[in-house]
């Protein structure tokens, strides 16, 4: 019999995304720290199966990381890994727009480092219960946290045709949105969708197969779509960042692995709308208060290695992009 999941480490079941490059990104920071007299802090924001933050805690024996997940299936699974750390390890059950008031919480007054590995993870993609992958049958669930909030089969039982088709072509950016939604409606009005399985057939009866062939499983954009809708990633994404860059400390840095444009795409927004002057067109001079927040430590997007993809293929989407802050609004 297959070996099954819940059996293995927790290190055999991840292989961190990037991990050597995402802590040479961060040490800047908890340098920055250690100059200014101070502990380090680093918020690993998506904490996931735990991987980046033992190798952050490794590297640096004085950091005190903080730990967020959604998913209290992870928060276990990541607290078995991090127990030998003890209280260097705080581990907090939240969503990662939360940063502030999680490190408020933990009596912290600010991070060093902000690391932040977005989308599906390893464990919640393997755990066939939860519904995320749709390679194999489950029930349509897709949340990230399974104590609260819509599945992804109330989305597909219960939105209207016309709000399927605009979040499966926002989200999945699925040029068959219109005839996905409406086999969907179609099917649910004969027997309301359970399993992954039930959607991934009604998918495929509408997407032409040349298309499979050359964009990949018919059902893959499909799936995107109502994983974000369902755990509202974009919504979330689009406070966590503001919200992370507003925790750093002086010198601190935020690292952000995004998998898909439309990620990728908030991320570069946010940390370039903090890294440009807000002098007005044509101003003479620039004053302490136009100055930027942050300094962009990556050119353009960085992506994993052949080998690190060889080692990891589901890091082949990766694209990581990294800043500091050099300047903290003032308190005035």
């Amino acid at each position: 019999m297959p070996q099954q999941d819940d059996d293995r480490p927790t290190s055999e079941r991840h292989v961190p995304v990037l991990k050597e490059r995402c802590v040479a990104l961060l040490t800047p920071g908890v340098e920055a720290a250690r100059d200014a007299g101070r502990a380090p802090v680093v918020v690993d924001a998506t904490l996931g199966m735990g991987g980046h933050s033992e190798a952050i805690l490794e590297r640096f024996e004085d950091v005190t990381l903080v730990g967020i997940d959604r998913d209290e299936q992870a928060l276990r699974l990541a607290g078995e890994r991090l127990a030998p750390f003890g209280e260097r390890a705080q581990l907090v059950h939240a969503v990662y727009d939360e940063i502030p008031e999680v490190l408020d919480r933990q009596r912290l007054d600010g991070a060093d480092g902000v690391l932040m590995d977005l989308g599906v993870s390893s464990l919640q993609l393997d755990e066939r219960e939860r519904g995320f992958a749709y390679s194999y049958d489950a029930p349509l669930d897709m949340r990230m946290d399974t104590s609260r909030g819509h599945t992804a089969a109330d989305v597909v039982n219960t939105y209207s045709v016309e709000d399927l088709i605009r979040i499966i072509r926002a989200w999945g950016e699925e040029k068959f949105a219109g005839r996905i939604a409406r086999r969907i409606v179609e099917e649910r009005a004969a027997r309301p969708f359970a399993t992954t399985g039930e959607l991934v057939d009604a998918i495929r009866a509408v997407v032409p197969a040349s298309a499979a062939r050359t964009g990949g499983h018919p059902a893959k954009r499909t799936f995107q779509a109502l994983r974000i809708e369902v755990n509202e990633e974009l919504d979330v994404l689009e406070r966590a960042v503001p919200a992370a860059v507003d925790s750093l400390r002086l010198g601190g840095r935020i690292v952000v692995m995004s998998y898909h444009s439309l990620e990728d795409r908030i991320v570069k927004n946010a940390l370039q709308s903090r890294s440009r002057s807000t002098a007005p067109p044509g101003f003479p001079v620039e004053l302490e208060e136009h100055r930027p927040e942050l300094k962009v430590v990556t050119r353009g997007t960085e992506v994993p290695t052949a080998e690190e993809i060889e080692e990891n293929p589901r890091a082949a989407s990766a694209r990581l992009r990294a800043a500091e802050r050099i300047k903290v609004r003032s308190t005035r």
